[in-house]
């Protein structure tokens, strides 16, 4: 699975490195954005004298392989962290329920307890 359309067309060192940058802008901040576009300048400059064509094939390809895989973490990452926060959100919502029925509860034991004092004070 590619991470953006157009994978299966880049051929060249330059498509590569445009479609590359293009990946980085789907990342979820700007921190890991500027993280990957500085990691994708490096290798792009490592690499510029790399003339045989099959290696540059394979850098192609294997460029493209992470990119898929650091887009696809970062995409579970983000499903995970939304579960996290829903599952947090309804244990709070949970503990709010709870207290306020206890709290019912607290609030008609300090009634009766309230009402057998006044009861007791009269007599």
């Amino acid at each position: 699975m590619a991470p953006l359309p157009g994978a299966e067309l880049v051929q060249t060192p330059l498509q590569l490195y445009r479609y590359l940058l293009r990946c980085c802008r789907q990342l979820p901040t700007k921190g890991i954005q500027e993280h990957y576009k500085h990691a994708v300048r490096q290798s792009f400059r490592v690499h510029s004298d790399e003339d045989n064509p099959e290696r540059i094939q394979q850098i192609i390809k294997r460029a493209i392989e992470d990119a898929d895989w650091i887009l696809n973490k970062q995409n579970t990452k983000r499903i995970f962290t939304s579960f996290l926060d829903t599952m947090a959100l309804l244990l709070c919502l949970r503990l709010y329920i709870f207290f306020l029925k206890n709290q019912c509860h607290l609030i008609a034991l300090h009634s009766a307890f309230n009402m057998k004092k006044i009861l007791e004070d009269m007599m």
